[in-house]
């Protein structure tokens, strides 16, 4: 099943809302396609000068929104999703902005396809991963089961927020998805 999420807030500290339903199923890996489980220790997308090592577990919170990572540099891992390099789409979120400062995905909007993003793992593997596309979509129109639901192998989504700032709600009214494909691992 898929699962049911949507970001929000991307300027404040509030949460991403929407509903998990349940967490997708673990696929069987082939060992030669698809890496264990081992959590994300690092990010680099050379073509934005992006290279953190501030991760941080996001879980949802009691009225099913999901955790969003505190401060401009921290990048989140939804820690319901695989990690990168296992079967099934790997989902991180950082902020476009915080508080009047650049937030780690700031630049995410301009990401060209084929533009290389390489995550470090916990267990000392780095994974490259390829763009695909950067698409926008407006919060009440996002595309819950093409960001959350089952892949063919290993990929990432970049979320963050985009569009206009909307004052009264103080949130941005879209969401910028980068989607990317696994084509390498080193380590």
């Amino acid at each position: 099943m898929a699962l049911l999420l949507l970001l929000t807030g991307c300027g404040g500290s509030d949460g991403i809302s929407g509903h998990a339903e349940a967490a997708p199923e673990q696929v069987e890996a082939d060992v030669e396609t698809f890496l264990p489980p081992a959590p994300p220790s690092g990010l680099h997308i050379p073509s934005l000068g992006v290279s953190t090592d501030m991760f941080v577990g996001l879980e949802l919170t009691s009225d099913n929104t999901m955790e969003v990572p505190e401060g401009a540099e921290a990048v989140g891992w939804y820690v319901e999703s695989p990690t990168p390099g296992e079967h099934g789409p790997s989902v991180l979120a950082a902020h476009v902005d915080w508080q009047g400062q650049k937030g780690v995905f700031f630049d995410l909007r301009n990401l060209e396809v084929g533009a290389d993003v390489i995550i470090d793992r916990a267990d000392g593997t780095s994974i490259l991963f390829q763009i695909d596309e950067v698409e926008q979509y407006p919060k009440d129109s996002f595309p819950t089961e093409r960001v959350y639901g089952d892949t063919e192998g290993p990929e990432l989504r970049l979320i963050t927020c985009g569009g206009d700032f909307d004052r009264s709600q103080a949130s941005y009214r879209d969401n910028v998805v980068a989607y990317a494909t696994m084509v390498d691992v080193e380590g």
